[in-house]
């Protein structure tokens, strides 16, 4: 891991200790005015702030055509190094495009070849950011560690519990179950009582006017363009050849038409299927087996529950009583809907009560008890309670 000082490092170095009262932390600063914001007010606050960028992907691999931007673009990592500098605290940048590319750009990768949608955001702030990040601090001699995320975090009967931010509609804690308690323990989200809006007049009040009209990007980092179909072919030798030919198959198991690949469609898309059928059709399965694209209705789009495996749960080391009301969101920026979670050993049983659509393989299913994050973990497969009577729950 290839470490790159800023000019104002000195004194900072690992092992001198110049703790101020508060304690000190280290700030991940993407450039953007959420993270940055985030590092002004721990600062200010009395904390001994150490700001770190992390160089997660190289643009010139991508192959994409936008120019780049974002979270890695040099624009970014300089705006984070200059708020460091006016301030006078100190400024790393860290590459782990080695690291970030063998974990998450290979998952996101062989998620999409097994028919399933990854979701390479959670996967990251999981096992990159957060382990990135810990280690650093124990080398700088950091207590904690801080991001710009918008949800709050406290300490109940011995668990840290992570719940949705005060601005709901830029929450996310979605992105954040599968933090564990130890990594939570040392965790700080400054951001967690404020809203947006809020953010962005601190920015105009500390004369930051170029930070408070930054563009927000949401995209993936790695796929600049938007076109994961381009990067997949990209990244993937001979991925056409070994997936044309695919066919599209009504519920029924009636042909209607052919399709480019099982990879390059997801559960609930609309858009972009290249059919005509005289009526509005989505793709509600993905065979990868048979290469097959399953299409149907709106309400064929519909199911009942859904499994969920590698849970990490935050709130309780297990669920009560082994079952529990709650929300539960089966997408980033899903609502949420009621649904009875039952867990069973290492899997999580979820109830909808009216049906939920575009439940898709591969994404993360969160659940919530109000506004606490109960915990949450990866989507295997959905179901039709009619489907699964005198079934058991083999193969999920």
């Amino acid at each position: 891991m290839r470490i790159i000082l800023n000019s104002v490092n000195r004194g900072c170095e690992p092992g001198k200790k110049q703790m101020s009262k508060k304690g000190r932390v280290l700030v991940a600063m993407s450039g953007g005015i959420d993270s940055s914001i985030a590092a002004i007010m721990l600062h200010e606050q009395g904390y001994e702030v150490i700001g770190m960028t992390m160089k997660t992907w190289d643009y010139s691999t991508s192959g994409g055509s936008k120019k780049e931007t974002g979270c890695c673009s040099l624009d970014s990592i300089n705006d984070a190094r200059n708020i460091a500098v006016n301030l006078g605290f100190p400024h790393y940048i860290i590459d782990i495009r080695e690291e970030f590319g063998d974990y998450v750009i290979d998952h996101f990768t062989s998620e999409y070849l097994e028919g399933r949608t990854p979701n390479p955001c959670v996967l990251c702030n999981t096992h990159i950011k957060w382990d990135s990040l810990l280690r650093r601090a124990d080398q700088l001699d950091c207590e904690f560690i801080a991001t710009g995320h918008y949800a709050k975090i406290r300490l109940e009967n011995e668990r840290y519990i992570v719940s949705r931010g005060k601005d709901l509609q830029k929450d996310q804690s979605y992105a954040l179950w599968g933090i564990s308690q130890e990594s939570l323990s040392r965790t700080i989200f400054p951001l967690g009582d404020l809203h947006k809006t809020d953010i962005k007049a601190l920015a105009l009040q500390k004369g930051l006017f170029e930070l408070a009209s930054k563009s927000e990007s949401y995209e993936i980092c790695f796929v600049p363009d938007n076109d994961y179909r381009g990067f997949l072919r990209r990244r993937v030798a001979g991925l056409e050849e070994r997936v044309a030919g695919g066919a599209f198959v009504l519920e029924t198991g009636e042909v209607v038409g052919s399709h480019e690949g099982y990879p390059f469609y997801t559960v609930g898309q609309r858009k972009g299927l290249g059919i005509a059928l005289g009526y509005p059709v989505y793709v509600t399965e993905i065979q990868k087996e048979t290469n097959r694209v399953v299409l149907g209705t709106f309400d064929e789009l519909s199911r009942d529950g859904m499994y969920v495996k590698n849970l990490n749960l935050q709130k309780y080391p297990e669920i009560p009583f082994g079952k529990l009301d709650t929300l539960t969101k089966v997408r980033y920026n899903d609502l949420g809907n009621p649904a009875i979670i039952e867990q069973i050993g290492d899997i999580m049983k979820v109830y909808f009560g009216n049906g939920v659509n575009s439940i898709a393989p591969g994404q993360a299913a969160v659940f919530y008890e109000g506004d606490d994050m109960i915990g949450g973990g990866w989507i295997t497969k959905s179901f039709k309670q009619l489907s699964m009577l005198n079934k058991t729950n083999a193969n999920v």
